[in-house]
């Protein structure tokens, strides 16, 4: 019987399944930050339970850490609680945990991937929505709530309904200036942030094979914001080769063995999905939102629409917007470069690539925040930092940063920031503060400019 690999690798994780209830799921790896953990580790010590399986769970403080002096003691004492706590939590239960200033840590959505702790076929889950991320090497990963993390610690297994099937197809090749974070922007603006609810997406198409593992990354990093479950894409070689010689991937004949499985992790030709689109990558262009939510979206070169519902009219006056209104040129206050979205060495290189030559605007406060030590660690040794340092820009350090406010870096209110990251709620990044989602290369072309421009034209 045909197969989707949805459901190839959800059976394989069949514990048991609940006469008209849940699904017991088997989990791969559980992830843990510092913001969704404190209340499961404590019912973990009411019930008296150690973790199950310890060495598959790993800890890392991203959400509360600050991207500045993070050799000293946090200030913020909520934030430093709840880091501290972490770290006292993993030397109790025994979990490997990649402190804060230490070489292994970073956003926990970034850090997953780039040391092979994420693999195909896998099923991943973390107290955090965007465990989607994950889903670009192919596997099954999801965000769960903190009374489920907790389940998973005692038992390596978690309640589930089994989402529907959908798969994406995106056509043709991508233009020009056009990243995967174009592609998703797009993608919520077809479905709304409600079109995907009950899902989990495959994402498949030319353009999805031809983007690389950090194009993949962004794009399943979004698919929540659709309202799907989770979202992937069948590993191939491409995923192959990123995740060879990783430090926690297979080894030599390991290796071998393992890669020869994944290339089977594949929807078969004949599968049904419960729900197919398609969409042609010539219709896409560089993207940038309006409003209060992922979905409120339009094409760099389009107008605002010219009428909506009540919260299409909050949402304008929120942001200061009119019907009708073009946002090109539309000046900028801030620029940030970063989250668990576009905090990758790839979404780096494509900021460098448009400043290069040129320089920052006066106009602009930019902050750029690399996802992880690693990727500080190669954005220095590609050069990187001098290219962005001789055009004025600096380089914080690692962590969530203004992609939700919950550390030092608060955008004022008022302020209007143009953000690479994954949401544009209203005090999203800061109480007041307002939000334009935007890939990599529109963030550098306004950090230059200092208004909303067309990367295109600085291409």
């Amino acid at each position: 019987m045909s197969s989707t690999l949805f459901d190839k690798i959800w059976d394989r994780h069949v514990v048991q399944v609940v006469d008209d209830g849940p699904t017991q799921l088997y989990i791969d790896r559980l992830y843990c930050h510092e913001v969704t953990s404190p209340q499961a580790f404590a019912g973990m010590r009411e019930r008296g339970l150690k973790c199950f399986r310890p060495e598959q769970i790993y800890c890392m403080p991203d959400h509360n850490t600050p991207t500045h002096d993070q050799d000293k003691p946090i200030e913020d004492p909520v934030s430093r609680q709840q880091v501290d706590t972490l770290a006292q939590n993993a030397r109790d239960f025994g979990l490997t945990h990649f402190a804060m200033n230490t070489k292994d840590n970073g956003i926990i959505h970034v850090v997953g991937p780039e040391k092979g702790l994420s693999l195909p076929g896998m099923t991943i889950v973390c107290g955090d929505s965007h465990t989607s991320t994950h889903g670009a090497v192919g596997a099954v990963a999801f965000g769960i709530g903190t009374s489920e993390v907790e389940m998973v610690m005692a038992s390596q297994c978690v309640l589930q309904q089994k989402p529907k099937s959908m798969r994406i197809n995106i056509n043709g090749l991508l233009g020009k200036g056009v990243t995967a974070k174009d592609v998703a922007l797009y993608l919520m603006a077809q479905l709304t942030t409600s079109g995907a609810t009950g899902y989990f997406v495959e994402y498949a198409g030319e353009a999805v094979r031809a983007l690389s593992m950090e194009g993949r990354l962004t794009l399943c990093n979004l698919s929540i914001e659709m309202g799907a479950r989770g979202g992937f894409v069948a590993p191939d070689e491409t995923t192959f080769a990123y995740l060879k010689n990783k430090e926690y991937a297979p080894k030599g004949e390991d290796w071998d063995k393992a890669v020869n499985y994944w290339k089977t992790l594949k929807s078969d030709d004949d599968a049904v999905f419960d729900k197919e689109l398609s969409f042609d990558a010539a219709d896409i262009e560089p993207r940038i939102t309006y409003g209060t939510n992922p979905g409120m979206g339009i094409g760099i070169t389009e107008s605002i629409p010219l009428d909506g519902d009540n919260n299409f009219k909050k949402a304008l006056s929120y942001m200061c917007f009119q019907p009708g209104d073009s946002l090109l040129g539309t000046p900028v206050d801030y620029v940030f470069l970063g989250a668990c979205t576009n905090g990758r060495i790839e979404d780096f290189r494509a900021f460098a690539s448009i400043v290069k030559g040129r320089t920052k605007s006066d106009n602009v406060v930019a902050w750029l925040v690399p996802g992880s030590w690693a990727v500080d660690r190669q954005i220095r040794k590609e050069g990187i930092d001098k290219i962005l340092e001789e055009a004025g820009f600096e380089i914080r350090q690692p962590g969530c940063s203004a992609c939700l406010a919950m550390n030092d870096d608060k955008i004022p209110s008022g302020k209007l920031c143009l953000s690479t990251s994954n949401r544009n709620f209203e005090g999203r990044q800061g109480p007041g503060s307002r939000t334009i989602l935007c890939s990599p290369l529109t963030a550098a072309a306004a950090s230059v400019t200092g208004k909303i421009t067309d990367p295109r034209e600085l291409l």
